[in-house]
């Protein structure tokens, strides 16, 4: 069993920023791809971003030119870097790690922008 531990979630004002970690009990090396994802109440979960293992990022139209995910291989760490957060951000944001048919999921983090 993989654990998921997301990280790094808080209330911030509009405009600005957080990052947040997923540290996973296993090497990430071992996952095919690795991702957030992020769900609003009332909405369906969605995808926010995704890296591979060959480091090829995918983003969701609403997040690009301001999230950046990215791997910290050492640390079996993978990271969401959000910037000029809007209030339409707010959700709990959701790590995945991908391995063939197997996904693990974290418990959640909440993320919170104030207008």
């Amino acid at each position: 069993q993989v654990q998921v531990v997301e990280s790094g979630g808080g209330l911030v004002q509009a405009g600005g920023s957080l990052r947040l970690s997923c540290a996973a009990s296993k090497s990430i090396f071992s996952f095919n791809a690795m991702g957030w994802y992020r769900q609003a109440p009332g909405k369906q979960r969605e995808l926010v971003a995704t890296i591979g293992s060959d480091g090829t990022t995918n983003y969701a139209d609403s997040v690009k030119g301001r999230f950046t995910i990215s791997r910290g291989d050492a640390k079996n760490t993978v990271y969401l870097e959000m910037n000029s957060l809007q209030p339409g951000d707010t959700a709990v944001y959701y790590c995945n790690l991908g391995r063939g048919l197997i996904a693990y999921w974290g418990q959640g983090i909440q993320v919170t922008v104030s207008s």
